[in-house]
């Protein structure tokens, strides 16, 4: 009697496609400098990537066709970026488990960077860095967010962004409050609605501010003292 040879799920063609499009070191830097929820033309990826502007412009051609980017033209010009929030949590946490290796910064300029981006950065729509992981943590002792089971927010804290002024999204698909493994603290911070409307609002009110041309952000004395009022974080212990 001739075996049953077992089926191969339907999915396996689908998921070997997207992966291959993550597995080209030019089309990974392209999605991971587009993580600041920003859009960018094919020029500004190809300078961050250090290809050629023909060579860029044919691998975003590639994520643009996979789904994983969205383009816009505005005359001349061309704009990508991130889909939605489910690429960029997938970008986020591929990037977090690949681990990067610790290497020594080439250059002050270099050393200068990455120390801002782990100091406060923005990943894609919230933010990240120490000045996440700072918000993340006074949220949770204050019981205003949940971690035991899962990233979600309390009653008090569904109040506490209403009192404090923060617009929260609550409809859609999006979950209000998740997890997203920091890739400099190795620990989680808060995305989801709640964490793209802090991040929206602490840089709307100039509590923080971009700074350089990467996705870093500094706390500004008013955000200090902010931050220091609403949560109770120590402003000696804000990036």
């Amino acid at each position: 009697m001739r075996a049953t040879r077992p089926s191969r799920d339907s999915a396996a063609p689908q998921l070997a496609a997207l992966a291959g499009l993550f597995a080209d070191e030019t089309r990974a830097a392209c999605l991971l400098a587009l993580l600041d929820g920003r859009a960018w033309t094919a020029g500004e990826l190809a300078r961050c990537a250090g290809v050629a502007a023909s060579t860029a412009s044919e691998h975003l051609g590639k994520l643009v066709a996979g789904g994983l980017l969205t383009e816009e033209r505005q005359g001349r010009h061309r704009y990508v970026r991130l889909a939605d929030d489910r690429v960029a949590q997938l970008v986020e946490d591929l990037a977090a488990h690949a681990a990067p290796r610790v290497e020594r910064p080439r250059t002050l300029r270099a050393s200068s960077a990455g120390s801002a981006m782990a100091r406060g950065r923005t990943c894609y729509d919230h933010l990240a860095g120490r000045l996440g992981i700072a918000i993340t943590d006074a949220l949770t002792r204050r019981a205003l967010l949940r971690q035991d089971t899962g990233f979600a927010l309390t009653d008090a804290g569904l109040r506490w962004f209403d009192e404090s002024g923060i617009r929260l999204e609550r409809a859609g698909r999006r979950p209000l409050a998740r997890g997203c493994l920091d890739w400099t603290e190795r620990r989680p911070h808060l995305a989801g609605a709640a964490g793209a409307a802090l991040c929206r609002h602490v840089l709307d009110a100039g509590w923080c501010v971009r700074i350089g041309s990467e996705r870093a952000v500094k706390v500004t004395d008013t955000g200090a003292r902010a931050l220091t009022d609403l949560l109770g974080i120590d402003a000696a212990a804000l990036p």
